[in-house]
């Protein structure tokens, strides 16, 4: 499985149920997220007490789900990712611990030309 840059991931804002699998987690993206799991993008939920995260996405052949699981701490919020998607980079980021609320980005060049 190889996440590109291209690929966006979208943060289910309501705690779920950990021990959901793929068809219950593949439910609520439809229903509750209004979006495709068959769409090649990661969908990410979060247990009730933000420790632990599980990643559902679609590789062509079949689902592939993460599980990550916090020894220590929690997740930060998920409600403030949850609006357009976040980037592959800052997904890996906010997986490692990091509270992307905090981090300041460079704005993204439009450029027609290469001088």
């Amino acid at each position: 499985m190889i996440l590109s840059s291209a690929v966006r991931a979208f943060v289910c804002t309501e705690p779920v149920d950990m021990r959901k699998s793929i068809d219950g987690l593949s439910q609520i993206v439809a229903a509750a997220m209004g979006m495709n799991p068959l769409s090649g993008q990661v969908f990410v939920f979060i247990g009730r007490r933000r420790d632990r995260a599980k990643l559902l996405v679609w590789d062509r052949h079949g689902f592939w789900v993460l599980y990550k699981r916090l020894e220590r701490g929690r997740f930060t919020d998920p409600a403030r990712l949850a609006a357009n998607g976040i980037a592959m980079s800052e997904l890996v980021a906010w997986l490692e611990g990091i509270d992307l609320s905090r981090v300041r980005r460079l704005s993204p060049l439009e450029v027609s030309t290469v001088a």
